[in-house]
């Protein structure tokens, strides 16, 4: 099944709205090599999952999948030529070239056809964050890095067990400021909100 975003209000549609085929994977997998064919597989973040067949020939890959726009089931069947460069140190890198455009790039959104982000008209997540929205999401990786629960409502936890005092120090004083601007975000946004709430408490009792 080929995916499709669900498209959003007063902007374009974001890349992590649709699925992602990405070049990179699928020559680390195996997946690029003459001869080679199977199914590739996505699960949504609601846990939701989609696959497309994939056969791989020396400059090619093809694609078959069904595709659902508008209540109507379609089926898909082409070619996705393949470009590469040389590495520095040997070996090479694969290329998509996009189906619609011809463009080279490394990843194709899902879609009625697979293509890139350019023929799509995606905006990257990043550019539709705020201060507040960044601050969060880095204060989230650097949870990750240290292996606590994502969020920054969550308690702080202990050093992991292999990182050196310093490190976790450091990064703990870099987690403090990136929360403090991510609740004052917060704060923020929730001022807002409530300002719009008294407007519209007042024109209720106006009429």
């Amino acid at each position: 099944m080929g995916g499709s975003g669900s498209g959003r209000r007063g902007g374009r549609d974001l890349t992590g709205d649709l699925l992602r085929l990405d070049v990179r994977k699928l020559q680390r997998a195996g997946a690029l090599q003459s001869g080679w064919r199977g199914s590739w597989q996505w699960t949504w973040r609601s846990g939701r999952k989609a696959d497309i067949w994939i056969e791989a020939a020396a400059d090619h890959i093809r694609l078959r999948y069904t595709n659902t726009c508008n209540g109507q089931r379609k089926d898909y069947d082409y070619r996705v030529w393949l470009s590469r460069s040389s590495c520095n140190f040997g070996g090479s890198r694969a290329w998509f070239l996009c189906p619609s455009c011809g463009r080279r790039c490394a990843v194709l959104h899902g879609g009625s056809v697979y293509a890139c982000r350019q023929c799509h008209q995606l905006a990257y997540e990043s550019q539709r964050e705020s201060d507040s929205d960044r601050a969060i999401r880095r204060a989230d990786k650097i949870r990750r890095r240290l292996g606590w629960p994502a969020g920054i409502l969550n308690a702080i936890g202990d050093r992991p067990k292999n990182m050196r005092h310093t490190t976790y120090l450091r990064l703990l004083h870099e987690y403090n400021g990136l929360v403090q601007i991510g609740f004052e975000g917060i704060r923020r946004d929730l001022g807002l909100i409530n300002a719009r709430l008294d407007v519209a408490r007042r024109r209720l009792k106006a009429i």
